[in-house]
């Protein structure tokens, strides 16, 4: 018994280190609107969604299935951060595309937006190979650290200056299964 007690107590869904910003209702409410919205102004085209990952897995999963169009879907994996709560402002691509992109329609797929400076960098590159255009839906934009401006096409919330998790957003890989998104208060705790 001792070990369903403990946890209990340690449960990452109920850690009082976190402070819930918005719940997996809402989340869910607003990735339905974003789907529809994606879906009317595609219309007949066939986009590719390009999921960067880690973090946009799973709002990628939900917004996927919310958008009733023919589309396509790929893969990129870019670091910035490492396991710090803040960038570095070093872009790394450590997962490419296994397709050719020229001449589709491009959505990147991404949790958060802050600095600006990674998704400038992908944005840039993606147009670089050939792309008949480049769009940007994000969950989550922490527009007070921008420092390049990056247009956000699709977006599910505005959040204030402080360093969020759960719902695929992580510190040195935890928080990611959360069902909604949180405050982390310490990251050392």
């Amino acid at each position: 018994m001792s070990t369903s007690s403990a946890s209990i107590t340690t449960s990452e869904f109920t850690n009082p280190n976190l402070e819930p910003l918005f719940s997996a209702e809402q989340i869910q409410a607003r990735i339905a609107q974003m789907g529809a919205e994606i879906a009317r102004d595609y219309g007949a085209k066939n986009p590719l969604l390009i999921v960067v990952l880690k973090g946009a897995c799973i709002f990628a999963s939900d917004l996927l299935r919310s958008v009733d169009i023919k589309l396509g879907i790929e893969f990129m994996a870019i670091s910035s951060y490492g396991s710090s709560t803040r960038t570095s402002g070093e872009v790394r691509i450590v997962k490419d595309l296994d397709v050719p992109i020229e001449g589709r329609d491009i959505l990147v797929i991404e949790d958060i937006v802050d600095t600006g400076l990674t998704l400038s960098y992908l944005m840039a590159n993606l147009h670089a190979r050939g792309a008949a255009s480049v769009q940007l839906a994000a969950l989550l934009d922490k527009h007070e650290r921008r420092q390049r401006e990056v247009s956000i096409d699709y977006l599910g919330f505005t959040i204030p200056d402080e360093f969020v998790v759960g719902y695929g957003l992580d510190f040195a890989e935890r928080y990611r299964n959360l069902p909604y998104i949180a405050i982390l208060k310490d990251p050392n705790a």
